[in-house]
């Protein structure tokens, strides 16, 4: 028996792993810490539990419910988060590196709680898009739906972010209703491992919605089919071998690969030495070379500066790094913690060797350095190396090789041309950065970077106040990057979701794609009763429940006293002369006229369910109102979405889509919108 801790796997429900396997070793010390277990897993069963248990527990729920899920969740690790902070430390990262993947890791637990809750409907159908007629008179149209995939996903992840890499795919492939499969590297799966364990044991996990593999995959990738999906994220070496696995390309098995990346930041030749530009870039560059040791897939690898400031800017990051003290990251003191294993490390110190062939060493290198604490003379560091490109020009060195820890190289160049082409020798990266203080050059230089970049972030003085900098991926913004970085997307907000979901195209009548879609689509079927829809609470009012108002005609004095009240005296309302003379061949209400009027026929005054307008959207304005025009509007409940809100008082309530057409007296479409209320549950 093994007398350290041997790591388990979570498997159908079950906790896998009593004999002992592979040590693990401290990264810091060198001792070992962990042990892997030889249990053999089998991917049957686990495939099985996740399609069948896993699938019904989630769908039980909607999207509004899992989104309250991952809130929860999100909580509940923050409230424990104290026992993984103490476990990360064990990987080599400080108290900083650990934030970004533990409260990182929540926070975007919280950020799609939020989206799905804000931008989701209930049910677990979304209507992509507004219904398009196919038809010349209304009778046949065509929309798009998203529907839950009946696989499971299945995320390999990279060793640098144990937990954050595996919350930021688990939060979308959750929301979307799909169980996953995660697999951590093994060298930190310990700290993933320990994150499973809280959530499992916090009981807001669904039965069957979350599996973690410790060791080996198996034969796991030969039993997936094409309702499955596979994400990765590591090197594009091992991700171009994963890609090619004969039963996903034989099955069509949706594979996302985000891989290691080398990245860039431009300083732009408008920013002198002596402005807040100069400094931010040296503090953003010394930053990403030492945040988790280097080992990030967002880190910048390549450095592009103007000729003119090569050696100022080398001056300052050698004076930066210079202030880096390296060690065990259990210590206050220590700014820069080590290399994930000593595995890592020799990885590290090959890709270095192999750019000093073609790239000078400014700071820091392979010689000998100072660690603070006891026992790190035998852990996994390497100190911040900073190199200058031979010649920027050539192809290979820092263009093709990333060595992943503390390590960037300096390239001179020309002109911003010259910069582009420079940065697009990455072969396609994840992020890149533009230090600018003049908008002109951003304009011109972003779209060409976008190119052969996920994301491109530009930092003024301005953006510094607020920027969570180069290297962090945000939920609400996508993450992934062309060509070398892998091709693929992650988070990008509810798009990450749809990853997650198959995309059908639906044709019929609009009655029938309402009852599909659970979405009124004019043209379908209406419900008109006695009852004021207004009159309704929100879980009695249907889908399709309408109101056609009384009629109003326009006169010139609403007209003036809607332009007196709002100050609003465009000359096409007021201007006889002009407005003859314009298209329209006469004067024209207000717009806004016409939707105050039309709420003015179409609200029930009294006090009910109704408690707020919410919000408008899809405002158009069709077909233009003169003066004697008659008005009329048809109010239908389009959409409901219960997202559990309350009212300040505690009062239950779901937000109501109306659909609101303005016609005038021949039947055309005067103005056209969505509006949304906050309705009043009748009970708890």
């Amino acid at each position: 028996m093994s007398n350290h801790p041997i790591l388990q796997s979570f498997i159908a429900g079950q906790w896998l792993g009593q004999q002992a396997k592979q040590s693990l070793l401290s990264p810091i010390t060198g001792e070992v810490i962990y042990t892997t277990h030889s249990d053999v897993i089998d991917f049957g069963q686990s495939i099985d539990f996740a399609k069948t248990k896993g699938r019904k527990s989630m769908l039980a729920m909607d999207f509004q419910t899992r989104a309250s899920c991952l809130r929860d969740l999100g909580k509940y690790i923050l409230e424990h988060k104290e026992s993984l902070y103490e476990i990360s430390a064990l990987t080599g990262a400080t108290r900083a590196d650990s934030w970004v993947d533990i409260e990182g890791g929540a926070g975007t637990l919280f950020a799609y709680a939020s989206m799905g809750r804000r931008e989701l409907p209930s049910g677990n159908l979304i209507h992509e898009g507004d219904a398009i007629p196919l038809g010349r008179d209304g009778h046949f149209y065509g929309s798009h739906i998203l529907v839950p995939r009946h696989g499971v996903a299945v995320h390999i992840n990279a060793f640098n972010f144990p937990i954050w890499g595996m919350l930021e795919k688990f939060a979308a492939n959750f929301i979307a209703g799909m169980p996953c499969i995660v697999k951590p590297a093994t060298s930190t799966s310990f700290l993933t491992e320990a994150c499973v364990r809280l959530m499992q044991q916090s009981g807001f996990l669904p039965e069957g919605s979350l599996q973690l593999v410790i060791g080996r995959t198996g034969d796991l990738l030969d039993r997936l089919d094409g309702q499955d999906i596979v994400t990765f994220t590591g090197s594009a070496a091992t991700a171009a071998k994963l890609r090619v696995t004969p039963n996903l390309i034989n099955n069509s098995v949706p594979f996302n690969a985000e891989a290691d990346s080398l990245n860039c930041a431009i300083l732009a030749p408008d920013v002198s030495v002596d402005s807040p530009e100069f400094d931010l870039f040296v503090k953003e560059v010394a930053r990403e070379m030492t945040a988790k040791a280097g080992q990030k897939c967002t880190a910048i690898r390549r450095v592009l500066v103007p000729e003119n400031h090569i050696e100022a800017v080398s001056e300052r990051l050698i004076a930066r790094l210079a202030k880096v003290t390296v060690g065990d990251p259990r210590i206050n003191d220590v700014r820069m913690g080590a290399l994930a294993s000593h595995d890592q490390q020799r990885d590290v110190l090959e890709q270095l060797d192999t750019l000093l062939k073609t790239s000078s060493t400014l700071c820091g290198g392979t010689d000998s350095f100072e660690l603070v604490g006891t026992g790190t003379d035998k852990g996994a560091f390497c100190q911040p190396t900073l190199l200058l490109s031979n010649d920027p020009d050539a192809e290979g060195g820092a263009h093709d090789i990333e060595a992943f820890g503390p390590i960037s190289t300096l390239m001179a160049y020309k002109d911003l041309d010259h910069a582009v082409l420079l940065a697009a020798r990455g072969k396609g990266s994840l992020v890149s950065t533009l230090v600018t203080k003049d908008p002109s050059v951003a304009a011109v230089v972003v779209p060409e970077l976008a190119v052969w970049h996920g994301r491109v972030h530009i930092l003024d003085e301005q953006a510094a106040k607020e920027s969570t900098g180069h290297g962090s991926p945000l939920p609400m913004l996508k993450h992934g990057g062309p060509g070398r970085a892998g091709g693929g997307e992650e988070l990008g907000g509810i798009r990450g979701v749809t990853h997650y979901m198959q995309r059908a195209a639906i044709q019929g009548s609009p009655t029938m794609l309402g009852a599909v879609t659970k979405e009124f689509v004019r043209g379908g079927a209406t419900i008109e009763t006695e009852v004021h829809p207004f009159r309704r609470y929100f879980e009695n009012l249907q889908i399709g429940e309408s109101l056609v108002t009384h009629r109003r005609t326009v006169t010139e004095a609403d007209i003036v006293n809607f332009g007196c009240l709002s100050g609003d005296h465009f000359y096409m309302h007021f201007d006889d002369i002009a407005a003859r003379e314009s298209q329209f061949e006469q004067r024209i209400a207000h717009g806004y006229f016409v939707l105050s009027a039309a709420a003015g026929l179409f609200v029930s005054p009294g006090e009910g369910p109704v408690l707020a307008n919410y919000g408008l959207d899809n405002l158009r304005f069709i077909t233009p109102v003169p003066i004697g025009t008659t008005i009329r509007a048809r109010l239908t409940c389009k959409r409901k979405i219960d997202q559990g809100k309350v009212s300040p008082k505690g009062e239950p309530q779901g937000v109501v889509v109306w659909d609101v057409q303005v016609t005038n007296q021949d039947d055309e479409l005067v103005a056209s919108y969505d509006i949304l209320t906050l309705v009043k549950k009748q009970s708890n």
